[in-house]
């Protein structure tokens, strides 16, 4: 069977994507780019890529008209002021388009709207549900609640808000009910819904089998953890109050906290019942079940998508690999160029283990202090992290950069700047070999914008000169280091 999959490079596409290659199908990836996505050989024989902009009609122009079966995983959390437009404006395009090829089902991943009063979030949701209805394609509408799993924005706020803060004291729509479902369920529903007609042009709930507040998810949560934690909610904070607190603790951007937030006065409750009858599910994963496999998965190293590799909050939004080769005029630059002697092996994993809990290798205060100023402004922070802590690919988000070339095998990183700057950045890493002698490159360019991005560049100067040829030695001698540390650490024991 061939099978339309919009949204490949998102949280849900990418863990869909090697379930439906499992299931003996060819998959055809609708994406922006497809240089975001880089699949495992096993993968690669059965996907096919069309590169398009949902929001262009003309690159729809030549969809595959013998596709079977469609997914619709397309949705943003409100990263622009009118993202209601845009979303109907590509569903419209989306279901426009489909509806000329032989498509039989589209499914449309979509969030619980039982309400009345709803947010705008899921106000959009609804519409977008509408228009695929009425596309003349049959179609299959799942609502789900919050999706617990290694990687979703969900499950990586709470443990953001868990792992943080021993007291919380929180607005009163944590006391709002929800029925949070595991990740696997979610994509067993995705899958065993595909071209089952009695599901055609029907709207269904999907939820676990806890029904929870978010207050109670958050000390569940805590139990798997084995963290003491206590809760108190107060009438007093503001949406807007409520979206700074979120942002501020967490490592979700204001756009989506502000989302969240809106959201969260909506009751997520199964209602529309009858999926079961039609996919029966092995099991439903209770809530404390999901977040320990999910942490299983992250003690694993196998979290294969994250919400924080989104473009929706990107400051270079769709246009990552217009940034790739990094400019040579009108630019700052910073070269640091340190010879080594040992494996290149070595040195390599230490550039590609930059960033998340390793940290920058050197004065990791100041980088905190850097990323505790740009969420002041509304940047994006430190707090990202990294999907994985061994491997990183394009597209990744590192901390509050962005992965643009992550070849190992040439042992060349390049990254580009997602904080908020009077500018563009970029840093690279290269491992090179001159006259039988290893170095390792480092350099930090700067595009300045205007009398500002000038004045920016430097202030921090000054910084730079001891910042940048340390983390550059640091990342060669890191093993030594460690061992000094731990040499240290055993004298002390021994002296006490």
């Amino acid at each position: 069977m061939k099978i339309l999959l919009t949204g490949a490079n998102g949280y849900i596409g990418m863990r869909l994507l090697p379930v439906l290659v499992r299931g003996n199908h060819q998959v055809v990836c609708l994406v922006r780019d497809k240089r975001r996505i880089k699949l495992d050989k096993a993968l690669e024989e059965s996907v096919d890529f069309y590169e398009a902009d949902l929001l262009k009609k003309e690159t729809l122009a030549d969809l595959p008209q013998d596709i079977d079966a469609a997914y619709y995983l397309v949705h943003s959390m409100g990263n622009a002021s009118n993202f209601e437009e845009l979303e109907s404006k590509a569903a419209h395009h989306f279901a426009e388009q489909v509806a000329k090829t032989n498509c039989k089902h589209i499914v449309y991943l979509s969030g619980i709207v039982n309400d009345k009063n709803l947010s705008k979030h899921l106000k959009s949701r609804k519409n977008v549900e509408e228009i695929l209805l009425n596309s003349g394609v049959p179609t299959t509408i799942l609502r789900a609640a919050i999706i617990i799993g290694s990687g979703s924005a969900s499950f990586e706020i709470i443990r953001d808000l868990v792992e943080k803060l021993p007291l919380m004291i929180a607005p009163k729509w944590l006391n709002t009910k929800c029925q949070p479902i595991a990740q696997r369920n979610v994509l067993q529903y995705l899958e065993g819904i595909l071209l089952k007609e009695e599901a055609y042009g029907h709207i269904y709930d999907i939820g676990g089998p806890d029904i929870l507040t978010y207050k109670e998810m958050l000390l569940k949560f805590a139990e798997v953890r084995r963290l003491k934690r206590r809760i108190l909610t107060v009438p007093v904070l503001s949406p807007r109050l409520s979206s700074l607190w979120l942002y501020f603790v967490t490592s979700t951007s204001f756009f989506l906290a502000r989302s969240l937030v809106d959201s969260m006065r909506n009751e997520v409750i199964v209602k529309k019942k009858g999926i079961e009858k039609i996919v029966q599910l092995p099991e439903l994963i209770p809530y404390h079940q999901a977040v320990e496999r999910a942490f299983q998965r992250i003690e694993q190293n196998e979290v294969i998508s994250s919400w924080k590799d989104s473009f929706n909050h990107s400051r270079i939004h769709i246009n990552l690999f217009d940034y790739m080769k990094v400019p040579e005029h009108g630019v700052y630059r910073d070269i640091r160029k340190v010879p080594f002697d040992k494996p290149k092996e070595q040195v390599i994993s230490n550039i590609w283990s930059i960033g998340g809990k390793r940290g920058w290798y050197y004065l990791g205060f100041l980088w905190q202090i850097r990323g505790f100023l740009d969420k002041l402004i509304g940047g994006v922070g430190l707090r990202r992290g990294r999907r994985n802590a061994n491997t990183l690919v394009a597209g990744d988000a590192l901390d509050f950069w962005r992965v643009l070339v992550a070849d190992q095998e040439e042992g060349r990183l390049l990254l580009f700047a997602e904080m908020k700057l009077p500018g563009e950045a970029w840093l690279e890493f290269k491992v090179i070999s001159e006259d039988h002698q290893c170095y390792l490159l480092q350099t930090a360019t700067y595009r300045p914008h205007g009398l500002a991005g000038r004045l920016y560049w430097w202030a921090v100067f000054p910084f730079h000169g001891f910042i940048f040829p340390g983390m550059a030695k640091r990342i060669i001698r890191f093993e030594e280091k460690q061992r000094e540390i731990a040499e240290k650490e055993q004298k002390e024991e021994i002296s006490a």
